[in-house]
């Protein structure tokens, strides 16, 4: 099976070069793996890499989301175990290109494609001394050699499905993976009884790091003046993370706008092909972020956002929110905007994340599968101030009662990094 699943890997790699051709990421992938080892062997051979005794943890996350996940983590154990060295390293060139300057980390790499001969050279060249893996990132040869290696090895906030391949007759390689990790901490109960169910045992509820990130995030917000001066006296969407789907919705209520909303729209494709699309579409009632001077700002009535890496702190200017992605392939996060107790709307997609299903019976979140629906359903909320108070605070309780999952996991990692397991 290992055999198997390493040339499907090479496989991979291969189409991936054949896609840098033609596709943006792809080559963002490949150009920064070019020259990988050089950089990596020279980062490891001088200070402080090369200290005798120094200590290394290392975290992966697949992209941008997981980092976000992940950050907690990172710097909670950065402040009590500052005798660590910190390596980051990014699957996606959506996660690396934005983080690559965090400063959280002594050093951000991208990951070297999960064959075993990449494998071995990158933890025999690291030599980390504890691994963190984020949610969703099963690079089985990697995990495997980690094993040999008896490297204390934690998955995070992870989440398990019965469609998944581990749940199969098949499985039974990925399985005794997944068993080699020194301990799993899941979201749920469900993921906890998933895995008991095929006989893994190192498992424990710890709830999701991300309540405790969007948290940070809302209890001090970086300010962002042009959009504050935006939707000073206003009324504000923030429509964050949109796919042209969403944009369909929000550009018919725009045109509708009964409740005299202003919108800023943060798109998930920043394209200069994409952000003038919107501009043209929005007319000369719209300004672009990055170009905007204040008094334009002041009188515009569409803001649009062509920058990564602001979103979760726009959600402070909004009065409500609506999240993208929830026509395609799943809602991006929405506890973001529910930090601040902004209502969310978001389209039908949402049913892989349990905290959309349960904010939206609560009554704090709202589907939406056409405009008309977006339309409604923003306008019966604006206008009824019981309704909306009522959204707003079951917004900030629901993110206020899921903190905690960091110092749970932190906990659990000193007790068994401190017993020598």
């Amino acid at each position: 099976m290992q055999q198997i699943y390493s040339v499907l890997i090479v496989c991979y790699g291969l189409s991936i070069r054949v896609a840098s051709v033609f596709n943006k990421k792809a080559a963002l992938w490949i150009k920064g793996r070019l020259q990988y080892w050089t950089i990596l062997e020279k980062k490891f051979a001088g200070h402080p890499f090369n200290l005798p005794g120094r200590k290394l943890a290392w975290f992966h996350c697949a992209s941008l989301g997981e980092f976000e996940q992940g950050r907690p983590i990172i710097e909670a154990f950065k402040q009590q175990h500052p005798e660590y060295l910190i390596l980051l390293t990014f699957y996606s060139p959506s996660g690396y290109e934005v983080r690559k300057a965090y400063d959280g980390a002594d050093l951000i790499l991208y990951l070297p494609l999960d064959i075993q001969s990449n494998v071995q050279k990158f933890v025999d060249t690291v030599k980390p001394d504890i691994v963190f893996y984020i949610k969703y990132e099963f690079w089985f040869n990697f995990l495997s050699y980690l094993q040999t290696k008896k490297i204390p090895t934690f998955l995070v906030s992870a989440v398990f499905r019965p469609d998944q391949h581990f749940f199969k007759g098949y499985a039974e390689w990925p399985r005794k993976v997944l068993q080699g990790f020194t301990k799993i901490f899941v979201q749920n109960e469900n993921s906890r009884e998933l895995l008991q169910f095929i006989g893994i045992e190192n498992v424990e509820v710890s709830g999701d790091t991300r309540f405790d990130r969007v948290m940070a995030v809302a209890a001090n917000p970086k300010a962002l003046e042009i959009a504050r001066i935006f939707s000073l006296n206003h009324k504000v969407m923030v429509a964050g993370s949109t796919w042209p789907a969403d944009e369909e919705l929000i550009f018919k209520l725009i045109y509708q706008n009964k409740s005299k909303l202003r919108f800023i729209i943060a798109p998930h494709e920043i394209s200069t092909e994409h952000i003038d699309s919107l501009k043209q579409r929005a007319g000369k009632q719209a300004v672009q972020y990055s170009k905007a001077t204040v008094e334009e700002a002041k009188n515009a009535e569409i803001l649009i956002i062509d920058s990564i890496g602001l979103l979760s702190n726009l959600y402070q200017y909004g009065s409500i929110a609506y999240i993208g992605g929830g026509f395609g392939v799943g809602i991006h996060n929405i506890l973001e905007a529910s930090a601040f107790g902004l209502p969310v709307f978001m389209g039908p997609n949402y049913h892989k994340f349990n905290e959309a299903k349960e904010l939206i019976e609560l009554g704090g979140a709202f589907e939406v599968n056409k405009p008309d629906d977006l339309i409604k359903k923003v306008n019966r909320l604006l206008n009824d101030k019981e309704e909306l108070s009522h959204a707003i605070s079951v917004n900030k309780t629901y993110v206020a009662n899921g903190c905690g999952a960091t110092e749970l996991v932190l906990k659990r990692v000193n007790e068994l990094i401190g017993s020598g397991q």
